[in-house]
């Protein structure tokens, strides 16, 4: 399994390698986010990634998103973390901090968090622009700490969705407003 197909099994709530939108929701209230943005979340990511990893021969509407094909939802101006079939790139990992990481080298502010989104914008794919900002923006949110630093080891964790697993076990049950930095 690559680091792209963990972390979106997270949120593949029963285990069978399709995600439907109730267990994206599901996934996100166990977050830690709140019912509004978990619902409209759901919605969004599964309308964009449903149609893109559906096999061809699953009927129409192509909505839930199978794991076993993430890598055909991947979108530009990402930090190329991930390579082109999903796998981690710990090189690309650790240009994130060489680049961005100002005040402290394991870390990021939210100002670091917003110039990096900016600095990896393809200019030519516009529409690839949204994604980061809502993915890092949810990232920092739910993973900085009370001094406003999102942490290396949290991010390597957000990558592979061990980080997920422990904002579950550590009480994503206390409903955050999760809507960007």
């Amino acid at each position: 399994m690559t680091e792209l197909q963990k972390h979106v099994s997270f949120f593949d709530r029963n285990k069978d390698g399709i995600i439907t939108p109730s267990e994206t929701f599901e996934g996100y209230v166990a977050l830690g986010c709140d019912v509004a943005f978990s619902r409209e979340s759901a919605s969004s990511v599964h309308a964009a990634l449903g149609p893109k990893t559906s096999p061809v021969d699953v009927p129409l509407p192509q909505i839930n998103i199978y794991i076993d094909q993430i890598h055909k939802g991947m979108h530009g101006s990402d930090t190329g973390a991930y390579d082109a079939n999903g796998r981690f790139v710990p090189q690309k990992f650790e240009e994130i901090f060489i680049k961005h990481a100002k005040v402290r080298p394991d870390a990021l502010t939210s100002l670091e968090v917003e110039e990096l989104i900016l600095s990896n914008r393809d200019p030519l794919d516009p529409q690839s622009w949204g994604g980061p900002v809502k993915e890092w923006g949810l990232s920092y949110k739910l993973s900085s700490d009370k001094d406003g630093f999102l942490h290396k080891d949290s991010i390597r964790g957000i990558y592979d969705a061990s980080e997920f697993v422990k904002l579950e076990e550590n009480g994503g049950h206390l409903e955050v407003k999760c809507d960007g930095l």
